[in-house]
């Protein structure tokens, strides 16, 4: 019996074997009916059996094809109504799976970021990350390795450049980064600079020699070198003191020259043309050297032949990195509770939007791939599927059909 049902096969074996059994005892029955009035109990049962086995034959086979190959109506209920059935569980799926309500509260359960923080904080789990991230890396890596892929590249790359305005661009982002005089506080790191500079010996001792050089005059009555300290300590004085006073002073005129000197130089690089054509002259000279092509081609193969040397060694140190860096942000997430609220919270303000957005698409690729679909394959499949199951369908008809036969008959024959 178990081997039986191991297959839909099997399955419709036994149920074809008990409507024959059936038939048996039913002509058994009638044969020795006059022998013994229990005989019609098991006629009324064998009859009874048949007829349930037979309906359910039919109710089963009409499923999946015309039974006999009559075309009866209403038969061949999947493969005529494939299309139609496709639909209406794409519907389904979108109404009662897919509704914005349900997939928003289950975002909400499944705490994404705490799953994820939990997962990777695991080393094994951060091992697998590293171990998927660099096998992806290094297929990645050899397909690049590729002359059809380094020209297509420096063609790119070189045709983007040409139509970037690097010269008003460079002005923009010098502009920026002047906001609110924040050039001032360049200024002020190079003469700090300056000042420290000017305090060492050494630099002192360089000044004293060059100023008792250009005082020849002074050298015969050895009055040279007294001068120039002399004059070294003046000059650092006074640079000392000129260095106080900006500091002191945010509208020294020194600053003020130097803004007008960044305003200048930033108006240049943005509306001047002269400047512009002078930038783009020069930009066109690296772009259209050979020597930057080639380095910049050998600089590609010598960073995917490190890469892929690295990442075939068993202590990849970019492997390591991976992991180590999974795990960190596992551990990480897992003790911050704000930034997994925030991840949680950004995933359902974005879920709706995606929902509504892909819910359709996802109706219409079901609706398709169904239609797609050959009818006598689906047929198939669904049999293979769901057909031992409904072999039993056929088994059950037979038994409960004969143990109501039998029922009736015991009924009327009380009655009577």
């Amino acid at each position: 019996m178990t081997r039986l049902q191991s297959s839909p096969a099997g399955m419709k074996r036994l149920a074809l074997g008990l409507l024959l059994a059936a038939a048996l005892l039913y002509a058994l029955a009638t044969w020795q009916a006059p022998r013994h009035a229990a005989w019609g109990y098991v006629a009324a049962f064998a009859e009874a059996a048949m007829v349930g086995a037979i309906a359910d034959w039919f109710a089963v086979v009409a499923l999946f094809r015309h039974p006999l190959g009559l075309p009866i109506p209403h038969t061949a209920i999947i493969p005529e109504n494939k299309d139609r059935i496709g639909e209406n569980l794409a519907n389904f799926l979108c109404q009662h799976f897919l509704a914005t309500d349900q997939v928003l509260a289950r975002v909400r359960e499944f705490d994404a970021a705490g799953r994820v923080a939990a997962w990777l904080a695991v080393p094994a789990h951060a091992e697998q990350v590293g171990e998927r991230l660099v096998a992806v890396a290094r297929w990645a890596a050899g397909a690049l390795d590729d002359d059809r892929v380094r020209q297509f590249v420096a063609g790119l790359a070189a045709s983007g450049l040409r139509q970037v305005d690097v010269t008003r661009l460079s002005g923009q982002v010098l502009e920026a980064m002047t906001q609110d005089r924040r050039h001032q506080e360049l200024l002020d790191g190079v003469l700090l600079q300056l000042a420290r500079l000017l305090g060492e010996d050494a630099v002192q001792d360089t000044i004293t020699e060059a100023i008792a050089r250009e005082i020849k005059a002074l050298k015969y009555v050895g009055l040279d070198q007294m001068a120039a300290r002399m004059a070294t300590r003046k000059v650092v004085v006074i640079i000392a003191k000129t260095i106080i006073d900006m500091a002191d002073d945010p509208e020294h005129n020194l600053r003020l020259r130097f803004d007008e000197l960044v305003s200048g130089f930033v108006h240049r690089l943005k509306d001047d043309p002269v400047v512009h054509q002078r930038g783009e002259r020069l930009k066109a000279e690296v772009l259209d050297n050979p020597a930057l092509g080639a380095y910049v081609n050998q600089l590609w193969t010598q960073l995917l032949g490190w890469l892929q040397t690295d990442m075939s060694q068993p202590d990849s140190s970019i492997r390591r990195r991976i992991t180590q860096a999974a795990q960190t942000l596992g551990e990480r997430l897992a003790r911050d509770e704000a930034v997994r609220n925030w991840i949680n919270g950004e995933l359902q303000a974005a879920a709706p939007q995606l929902i509504e957005r892909y819910r359709e698409d996802i109706r219409r690729y079901i609706v398709a791939r169904v239609r797609a679909w050959d009818a006598k394959e689906m047929t198939t499949e669904l049999e293979r599927h769901i057909g031992r199951d409904l072999q039993f369908i056929r088994i059950n008809g037979t038994l409960v059909g004969g143990l109501v036969g039998l029922l009736i008959h015991t009924l009327t024959h009380w009655v009577r």
